[in-house]
């Protein structure tokens, strides 16, 4: 039998992980508050609904992909909530970043309701979604996972049980450090051997996969280099909005971050520079302004 799935947020993320799960040859219901984002679902091949009490009693498993936590909330408690229909024993994942006591509230609330709930953000962005590339942080009840990984196969190429709930949150918010920090420091060593004079392309070529590389200096390198900051991949509004909960949680357990704060602040300067609609990678546009550095037209 043909497992139902409930998605609830069709935005960026969500729709591409959605286009996956159809393709695995799931039936899914997807939810979002966003006329232009529920019409583009139904081409994806699945039904949609506007309110999230409309799809709970039609789901085995169900997935929260939201950008903050009042959507989280009123998605759970709103009028139209899913924690207002008691059905005991279903699995909700929610796959959004967010604080630690917010996904706990959210932990709270579905275990109250009998639900079963897991904290499963990923890392990676719609583009890796597409290609089925996203990392997954599993935290909850371990017999939870066993159940849900052939689901996650589907949208990903790694899906890791990190233990107790809320664990898959902490490891996000630690990976997205990293993240940052080699976007940044990729960009910055890209100006650094455009002002050399060296070709951006022969440069990247010639680092990635060597010692020196890392994920997002090939992937995100690779847009530097065409300065192809349009993909439809994930702005900078979610680097930012994951710094200040980042920051929070450091700040919480008084755990200095001083590599993170200090590359954070191109991307403070790429927002204030008005480009917040585009990709992460606009960080070495940036640098390019600062270094006083004009790429050559041939």
């Amino acid at each position: 039998m043909t497992q139902t799935i409930g998605f609830i947020g069709l935005g960026v993320l969500g729709s591409a992980i959605i286009k996956n799960l159809v393709a695995a040859g799931f039936k899914v219901i997807g939810c979002d508050i966003a006329e232009p984002a529920r019409q583009k679902a139904l081409q994806l091949g699945i039904s949609v609904v506007s309110m999230p009490d409309e799809l709970i009693t039609q789901t085995d498993v169900v997935f929260t992909c939201l950008p903050h936590a009042a959507a989280l909330h009123e998605v759970l408690h709103g009028k139209h909530g899913i924690l207002s229909i008691e059905i005991k024993d279903q699995i909700i994942i929610d796959l959004s970043t967010l604080s630690i006591a917010d996904k706990t509230s959210f932990e709270k609330a579905c275990l109250s309701s009998g639900r079963l709930p897991v904290d499963c953000p990923v890392s990676g962005n719609r583009i890796m979604a597409l290609n089925k590339k996203l990392t997954a942080f599993f935290s909850g009840q371990e017999q939870l996972f066993d159940q849900c990984k052939p689901i996650l196969d589907c949208t990903c190429s790694e899906a890791h049980y990190v233990g107790a709930f809320g664990n898959g949150t902490k490891v996000k918010l630690c990976g997205n450090i990293l993240n940052l920090v080699h976007n940044t420091v990729a960009a910055e060593a890209m100006v650094l051997a455009m002002k050399s004079g060296l070709d951006p392309s022969m440069f990247h070529k010639v680092i990635s996969g060597s010692g020196s590389s890392s994920a997002m200096f090939e992937v995100r390198g690779g847009l530097m280099v065409d300065e192809d900051y349009q993909r439809e991949s994930m702005n900078l509004s979610v680097p930012l909005k994951d710094a200040r909960i980042i920051s929070e949680h450091a700040a919480s357990l008084h755990c200095p971050i001083p590599l993170y704060q200090t590359a954070l602040q191109s991307y403070h300067a790429a927002a204030a520079q008005g480009l917040m609609d585009q990709d992460a990678a606009v960080v070495c546009k940036v640098m390019e302004r600062a270094a006083n550095h004009t790429r050559s037209s041939t």
